[in-house]
């Protein structure tokens, strides 16, 4: 079974690629996109401008499609200018160091040491690499041929650049809508075991583990959330971006979250019994994170009416407890990061 998996894995890929408007489909236009940039640029570049093996040209042309707009055209001016300062170095080397290994050398530890710079980005090597190139086909000596590597290197990143930012230009929507559907119901399905175990007055390490799935969770969100800011920059489709703030107001309940959880452990674990809230107080905040949970699986601000409503509950417990009067220290302590759960989900 596992091998027809994987056999069929890809015809399946491809079959969701074009079914399904997700990472697939991107993915799919993106090597599109990418294919037809490398072959217009070997086109125009062989063809149009007639330069002798313009290899540079689809090269850079492949690797400035993407993932978003603003990647690629900040991608066309580091490519640009670390090729650039790799052929200004080359051709310094070239004229007055007679030795090409001596110059090889020279050249690939100046440009990787130069293109160590921040600013060149992920192009930064290529200030090494183009030196060593021109170095090793003998090139440096030439001018015409120094030229003709800048143009074709800025040539090909130029039509990739241009090609990402008008057919189709990437956004990462469908990232954001299923960082917030995971993490939205992950929240809500930790806040209905904590509920269970807050009746109970039990305390679990299972809770822990979920807490670290609730953090590694939230760590996608985030970076869904930077992608899809990213994306919308200089995007000619960046206005039908979906929103974050649904997903950053999902992120948001993660202190409260750890907060609510450590009182919780906290109260169970403890063998001071004016730390345990009593039954019914556990009832209250067990009934609240029950209806906190459907509102973050749900989305639907308009059952918060009920959290209000308990924890206009807990609040008359806390200043006007009932038999239970040794429970308002625990109780006190979940109260807080119950309170701010709602309060955020409100801001949504």
């Amino acid at each position: 079974m596992d091998v027809r998996n994987r056999w069929t894995a890809p015809f399946t890929w491809a079959a969701r690629a074009f079914r399904v408007p997700g990472e697939e489909r991107r993915s799919l236009i993106q090597i599109a996109k990418a294919t037809a940039a490398a072959v217009i640029a070997w086109i125009v570049a062989t063809s149009v401008l007639r330069l002798p093996q313009p290899f540079l040209a689809p090269y850079a042309a492949v690797f400035l499609v993407q993932a978003t707009v603003y990647r690629s055209l900040r991608g066309w001016a580091q490519q640009v200018g670390a090729v650039g300062v790799g052929v200004v170095l080359a051709a310094g080397a070239g004229q007055v160091i007679p030795s090409v290994t001596v110059a090889l050398g020279l050249v690939i530890f100046t440009g990787l040491l130069i293109g160590s710079w921040r600013g060149f980005g992920d192009s930064g090597v290529w200030v090494g690499i183009t030196g060593m190139l021109l170095i090793s086909y003998g090139n440096a000596t030439e001018p015409v041929l120094l030229a003709d590597r800048l143009l074709e290197t800025a040539l090909g990143a130029a039509i990739g650049a241009v090609l990402n930012a008008v057919i189709l230009p990437p956004l990462h929507g469908e990232r954001l809508r299923a960082a917030a559907s995971r993490l939205a119901a992950v929240i809500a399905d930790v806040l209905d075991e904590t509920a269970a175990l807050v009746r109970a007055g039990e305390a679990t390490e299972v809770l822990d583990d979920r807490m670290r799935d609730v953090r590694s969770l939230v760590a996608e969100a985030e970076d869904a959330i930077g992608w899809t800011r990213e994306s919308r920059y200089l995007n000619l489709r960046g206005r039908r971006e979906t929103r974050e703030e649904p997903l950053a107001n999902l992120v948001s309940l993660w202190p409260p979250l750890a907060q609510l959880i450590d009182a919780v452990s906290e109260a169970a674990r403890s063998e001071q019994p004016f730390r345990r809230p009593g039954e019914y107080a556990r009832g209250v905040v067990g009934d609240l994170l029950e209806a906190v949970a459907e509102v973050a699986r749900s989305g639907d601000p308009d059952k918060l009416d009920r959290c209000r409503k308990l924890l206009d509950e807990i609040d008359h417990l806390l200043v006007a407890p009932t038999d239970e009067v040794t429970t308002s220290i625990g109780l006190g302590a979940m109260a807080l990061p119950a309170r701010r759960l709602v309060q955020r989900l409100r801001a949504d």
